[in-house]
């Protein structure tokens, strides 16, 4: 059995600037500051007794060959590692798998990938995994993402990613104190799931009508960096605050009446500054502040803390099992 543990992420500043409608028509790309979220996707990879396949997530699929697979992230990561038959597979999220905004769905790409490369006796690095992650969801699946959350969820950490004009990546990464994370930050959850790609698909054809707000918030992505590594968490709140007011007008769906009050409520107790994850409409807000104010949020709402996870995708058991 192998088992892979990768962690979700937390986007400070920058989102949107990855997808590609953005940054091939950057003369400096896209720019995204971000880290990985404590909180992960655990995929286990089993041998089963005979040659057929069986895939437990909210559901379970057994099926004789892999191409009749629903699981369509699971269908492609076993056609690109060659492990194709006589498996099991599990996923377990410690969130919501899906519309949460904290890169789930790319997380789980990247950690199905780790672990049947593993299992097929290879040992990939990070960057393999977040571009083998990126042809599987953006190319072979045609979806309409950024490509942030993939490099996030293999490196782990807190970094600074550039998206160049030749679909380069270049991963950075900054000095954070994780205490002052934990202390400084919390995300609260919408309680509202919904589908990025309907909204994501909406920006990346108004990115040429919405190129100078794009540039904005590239931009953010420098000074946030800047902030977080002088351990000016205030700047960064007013930043995220900045951002968020940026992103709301970039098409419509990324905010709502409801979302609107609960940032409303969180700022009025006392936040420096937030801002909605992911591509909007729901999951999780990030904001800065005082941890005195986590008291009056959670009486309404879940709070999780800002825990940084530093290694990546891992494998965390195996047991020298292989094809």
């Amino acid at each position: 059995m192998i088992i892979s543990r990768t962690p979700v992420r937390v986007s400070f500043c920058g989102g949107g600037t990855d997808l590609p409608a953005y940054y091939k028509g950057s003369e400096n790309g896209g720019l995204v500051t971000s880290m990985a979220l404590a909180k992960h996707i655990h995929v286990t990879v089993n041998k089963r007794f005979d040659d057929s396949i069986r895939v437990g997530y909210s559901q379970t699929e057994i099926v004789d060959d892999f191409e009749d697979l629903e699981h369509e992230l699971v269908r492609e990561a076993m056609r690109l590692t060659g492990v194709t038959s006589g498996v099991e597979i599990t996923t377990i999220a410690d969130i919501p798998s899906r519309g949460t905004g904290l890169g789930s769905s790319s997380a789980l790409t990247v950690g199905l990938l780790n672990a049947l490369h593993v299992y097929a006796g290879r040992c990939p690095g990070a960057g393999q995994l977040a571009e083998e992650a990126c042809r599987i969801e953006i190319d072979i699946l045609g979806q309409p993402i950024g490509r942030q959350d993939q490099y996030a969820a293999a490196f782990g950490g807190s970094n600074q990613i550039a998206f160049l004009t030749d679909d380069s990546v270049i991963v950075t990464p900054i000095q954070i104190n994780p205490d002052a994370l934990e202390s400084n930050y919390f995300l609260v959850y919408t309680g509202i799931t919904r589908k990025a790609t309907d909204i994501l698909a909406k920006q990346s054809a108004s990115s040429d009508k919405k190129r100078s707000e794009l540039d904005a918030l590239r931009q953010q992505a420098v000074q946030v960096r800047e902030a977080l590594e002088s351990n000016n968490h205030a700047a960064v709140g007013k930043l995220l605050d900045a951002s968020w007011k940026i992103k709301r007008t970039l098409v419509d769906g990324i905010t709502g009446s409801d979302l609107d009050d609960l940032y409303a409520s969180v700022m009025q107790v006392g936040a420096t500054g937030g801002k909605l994850l992911g591509a909007g409409g729901g999951g999780f807000f990030l904001f800065q502040g005082p941890m005195e104010i986590r008291s009056q949020v959670k009486n309404t709402h879940k709070v999780i803390p800002l825990i940084m996870d530093s290694a990546g995708s891992t494998i965390i058991f195996d047991d020298g099992s292989r094809l």
